[in-house]
């Protein structure tokens, strides 16, 4: 943008105005600049100002022109178009984009030594144990995934901190920046926090060491009472209504709201926080909390919702309305933290009002565990023909509210995958194993401290078995019948918080940041976005050896092709004839009108479709 000096006259026209500078010749304006538009205005250090043409829409229908008034500013360069009113302190240290509406505000600042909230590591699972996560702008669930994952790896760790040190160094500005058509009203102390365009912050108390990545197609909105300090809110999130940050990283489109407090914790795609407390928490895609009694401590969640200790209607998946989850898959780390991973193939009690995880059954996916005094029940699968189940495989895909532009984190909402279904196969070979070593006239089988009734283990193995043959019709109709070329994909799976991937893609990316063949942290994110677009080959190629493997062939025929599509088909259909029974079985208890069964119903009615169509969404 060119500048000039400001004229005698415009100098004599501000004075007039009661303005004031401690160096007129420092301040250095648009060539189209109107001196008519600012008045009670003190002018400090360097000053870089635009035109002023246009009107600012300060509330709904109501408009006022672009200028400066009752301000005091230092060192600060402003766009064209902004309207900025009643300072109390002072603006120091700051550059402002076009459009932009400041009033009512005490100070915004930026300090020596401002780093905007990045580079800040944290410690996330284990609230006094060592850093393992690093907050910068470009962090998303996969990468902080692999850091939790992998902390004990110190070359890891080192050679990630550096590439991320690497690239905060050369991207954080020298001072505090607010993008273009940003809005800040009625808020006290803005420091060292850089802002996005089109940023709406409106009542808040507190912002310091932040850094709030808005966009215009997905706005962030900051409401009254809120404190935030030393972290990264990325776009289409609100925060709102007293809540309070501390070293949290917020990413797209999280709703935190009511109060809600977070320290050293990082939420991702789709989260929604209200009431409770949070501290060392990873809430990966789609984690929810409502309740003031929750507190979300050292443990990783996804598709979960925290409900109240005693409302176990949260959880149970009916037909009304629905809420966001279930506990997840669940892995036991070090540091005696619990990480709930997404997939629906976790195992949880009901033990006193309580939802309870059981790491010994993380490998019984989809189950239940019920407490009958100091026995505890486990009914295997039993959560694969619920309606919630099916209800969830629906929803969340239509749950996301980011846009497109902004999905910064992957998530892969299949159901059915190698890694869910890597799990189901061991459940099902863990069930067999009791069976055969304990016959099949007993009535009960012990599996750690658990109970299985012998009936519900039979069951278990037909539900095991029914989704293997659901998944491996899916994915046989979705290619076409060839030897898989491409080697990666056998073997375990893995999922880094939304992205399904083989192990060995894992452990090769690992290699690759160890050994210097990545020496960028966005090859990182661009190697997940990578596997990310590779997972139906990768999932063809694990399919493949599952099906000759299952069925005990050296390769596929047309007529095998025929078999295991008959078997989806059969398999399918009773899935859905027992998801009906559920929905009928609710609807028989009371929980629901006639209405809303029928709506079901007529929806499970339409499943057949599928059997022959080639939607991606469905498995």
């Amino acid at each position: 943008m060119e500048y000039r000096q400001l004229t005698n006259e415009e100098i004599s026209l501000l004075e007039s105005r009661g303005c004031k500078a401690e160096d007129w010749d420092r301040i250095m304006v648009d060539p189209d600049f109107d001196a008519s538009f600012i008045r009670n205005t003190s002018f400090y250090g360097d000053i870089r100002i635009g035109k002023f043409e246009k009107e600012i829409e300060v509330s709904k229908g109501f408009f006022k022109h672009s200028g400066i008034k009752s301000t005091t500013l230092r060192n600060v360069s402003m766009g064209n178009d902004c309207l900025i009113e009643n300072i109390g302190n002072f603006i120091n240290n700051y550059s402002i984009g076009d459009g932009c509406y400041i009033s009512n505000v005490n100070t915004i600042e930026t300090t020596e030594g401002a780093t905007f909230g990045e580079g800040n590591m944290i410690s996330v699972l284990n609230e006094v144990g060592d850093g393992n996560v690093i907050l910068f702008d470009g962090l998303t669930s996969q990468l902080a995934a692999l850091m939790v994952t992998h902390h004990r790896d110190k070359q890891l760790m080192a050679t990630l901190k550096e590439l991320i040190r690497k690239e905060t160094e050369a991207s954080v500005p020298d001072r505090g920046t607010i993008g273009d058509n940003v809005r800040i009203i009625n808020t006290s102390e803005i420091t060292n926090t850089h802002i996005n365009d089109c940023c709406e912050i409106i009542g808040a108390c507190r912002l310091s060491d932040c850094s709030i990545k808005s966009i215009p197609e997905a706005s962030v909105y900051i409401g009254s009472g809120v404190i935030c300090e030393n972290s990264i809110i990325y776009d289409g999130s609100s925060i709102l209504n007293s809540v309070k940050l501390e070293n949290c990283f917020v990413g797209e489109a999280c709703q935190i709201t009511n109060g809600f407090a977070a320290e050293s914790s990082i939420f991702f795609a789709n989260s929604f926080m209200s009431n409770g407390e949070a501290c060392a928490a990873f809430c990966g895609p789609f984690s929810a909390s409502h309740h003031k009694s929750s507190l979300l401590i050292g443990g990783m969640f996804s598709f979960y919702n925290a409900g109240s200790a005693t409302n176990f209607s949260n959880h149970a998946y009916k037909m009304g309305p629905m809420h966001y989850g279930i506990l997840e898959r669940g892995v036991k780390t070090a540091s005696g933290a619990y990480i709930l991973m997404p997939a629906h193939i976790g195992t949880f009690s009901v033990c006193f009002g309580k939802l309870m995880y059981h790491p010994d059954t993380r490998n019984l996916p989809f189950s239940y565990l019920i407490a009958y005094g100091d026995t505890m029940y486990l009914n295997p699968g039993r959560n694969l023909t619920t309606v919630g189940l099916y209800r969830d495989i629906r929803k969340w895909p239509k749950r996301d509210m980011r846009p497109r532009s902004g999905q910064k984190s992957i998530v892969n909402f299949d159901w059915l995958s190698p890694f869910s279904v890597g799990e189901i196969l061991e459940g099902k070979k863990i069930l067999e194993q009791l069976r055969n070593a304990s016959g099949d006239k007993v009535s009960t089988y012990n599996y750690h401290e658990y109970v299985i009734k012998a009936n519900h283990l039979r069951l278990g193995i037909k539900l095991f078995d029914m989704a293997i043959r659901i998944f491996m019709g899916a994915v046989l109709k979705r290619h076409e019948l060839e030897i898989p070329k491409n080697p990666v994909g056998t073997g375990k799976w893995n999922d880094l918080s939304g992205l399904l991937l083989p192990e060995s893609e894992e452990l090769r990316l690992i290699e690759d940041i160890k050994n210097g063949t990545i020496v960028d942290i966005y090859e990182v994110l661009d190697r997940f976005t990578e596997i990310h677009n590779n997972y139906k080959t990768y999932r063809w190629t694990w399919a493949y050896h599952l099906m000759l493997d299952y069925y005990g062939l050296e390769t596929l025929t047309e007529e095998d092709i025929e078999r295991i599509h008959h078997d989806y088909i059969e398999a399918r259909r009773e899935w859905i004839s027992e998801i009906r029974k559920d929905a009928e079985k609710e609807y028989t208890l009371g929980d629901v009108d006639i209405e809303v069964l029928e709506k079901f119903l007529s929806q499970l009615d339409k499943e057949v479709e599928y059997e022959n169509e080639k939607k991606e969404e469905e498995i």
